[in-house]
């Protein structure tokens, strides 16, 4: 099943708004049961069930996450998606923990039979916390 551009957008905006209320099950409806999801250290997750168990205790223990939409991009015709975004959500930062953080990146994503078949996650290296721009060391997360 192809989706028009106007379904995918749709389909988008549920998925935002599930992700805004922080609803695992409605940001996990859009999701193939055979995702490849690779976060922005390079982790690598195959499948739904996977997915899920392994996002089920950020969801958990991460509230107040709020994704932002910066920009989209929708290739109807190979059924992918540039989403650039910002997250903001209270830090876990040592000496910044609960304070207002601010990270950037992208998802290139991919449909197949109307649902998210790969997410790639990207980000940049750095976070803002009160005005400070710091580094992120993918070995701490």
């Amino acid at each position: 099943m192809t989706l028009s551009r106007q379904e995918i957008m749709d389909a988008l905006n549920k998925w935002n708004a599930a992700w805004d209320s922080h609803d695992l099950d409605g940001v996990m409806q859009l999701f193939h049961d055979e995702i490849l999801f690779e976060n922005w250290t390079g982790g690598k997750i195959k499948g739904k069930k996977a997915l899920r168990k392994a996002w089920a205790p950020w969801f958990s223990n991460h509230g107040g996450f709020q994704f932002k939409e910066e920009e989209t991009f929708i290739d109807e015709n190979e059924q992918k998606v540039l989403y650039s975004w910002t997250l903001q959500w209270p830090s876990i930062e040592n000496g910044y923990e609960g304070k207002p953080e601010i990270r950037r990146g992208v998802d290139v994503i991919h449909f197949q039979d109307a649902k998210i078949i790969k997410k790639l996650t990207y980000s940049k290296t750095t976070i803002e916390i009160d005005g400070d721009r710091l580094s992120l060391n993918a070995s701490n997360k």
